[in-house]
């Protein structure tokens, strides 16, 4: 029988400590041990989607944190201080703390969707071996040669189309310019009701973005609506539907 219960990870990437906010951390005193904290709380905040609290109504104290990341209360209380400034931890008005990148490191699955995405990721990497002569890819270009997020795309793609066959909800599908923004019917349609004239750009927004810098979003429709909900407390405007931007500014990230 497939084992279906669900399991949550962190997607570290390669590159995780040479992050400036990673590199600075473990730059100041007693920075390994705060390094380490920040990933405890990580992982620890996962079945909440990033939000550090025991339950729905308790958020954890800098007591609990300190009982289940077994460090002292006040080496935590410095910890959390330096996070928020870095821009790692930020409160939220329920009082809670929400880790502010979970969106890149989160990851879901089953037993069975995990058995399944590595057998689809192995064919693809065989698939993407150079090739001699002819058939060899040219210099990188999105278009020609997909590199692992696009493979990783196609592989979520392919679960969510067998998901749809179990649950037979609609499996979402890949929009903007590049083809890259996966939104299912529903999260599509709450965008336009929620983004009337601006839902377009922002999804193309967002696609060059993806395009521009190869980062990872945990939710597309999430992320569009963080940036409107940004955009509208900068009094800053969308264009409006018909005249469409695709300008990508340099470093735009969330």
């Amino acid at each position: 029988m497939a084992d279906n219960r669900k399991y949550y990870y962190l997607k570290l990437k390669e590159s995780y400590f040479d992050d400036d906010a990673i590199v600075l951390l473990e730059s100041m005193q007693d920075g390994v041990i705060y390094s380490n904290i920040l990933l405890k709380l990580y992982l620890k905040s996962l079945k909440n989607g990033g939000k550090l609290q025991l339950d729905e109504n308790i958020p954890y104290t800098a007591q609990m944190i300190a009982t289940i990341t077994r460090q002292q209360v006040g080496t935590v209380e410095r910890a959390l201080k330096i996070f928020m400034k870095l821009g790692l931890v930020e409160p939220l008005p329920s009082g809670a703390l929400y880790m502010s990148n979970i969106e890149l490191l989160i990851g879901q699955s089953s037993t069975e969707g995990e058995r399944k995405r590595r057998a689809r990721l192995a064919l693809q990497e065989q698939k993407a071996l150079p090739q001699t002569g002819a058939d060899k890819c040219p210099p990188y270009r999105a278009d020609i040669c997909p590199p692992e997020i696009e493979i990783e795309k196609e592989i979520d793609i392919e679960i969510e189309k067998e998901r749809e066959l179990e649950t037979g909800h609609p499996a979402p599908a890949a929009y903007g310019r590049y083809h890259n923004v996966i939104l299912s019917d529903t999260e599509l349609d709450g965008l336009k009701t929620e983004l009337p004239g601006k839902w377009e750009y922002y999804i193309d927004r967002l696609s060059c973005h993806i395009a521009s810098t190869g980062k990872q979003y945990h939710s597309h429709a999430a992320t569009i609506y963080k940036w409107a909900q940004e955009d509208a407390a900068k009094g800053k405007a969308a264009p409006k539907q018909g005249i469409p931007d695709y300008s990508c500014k340099e470093g735009e990230s969330l």
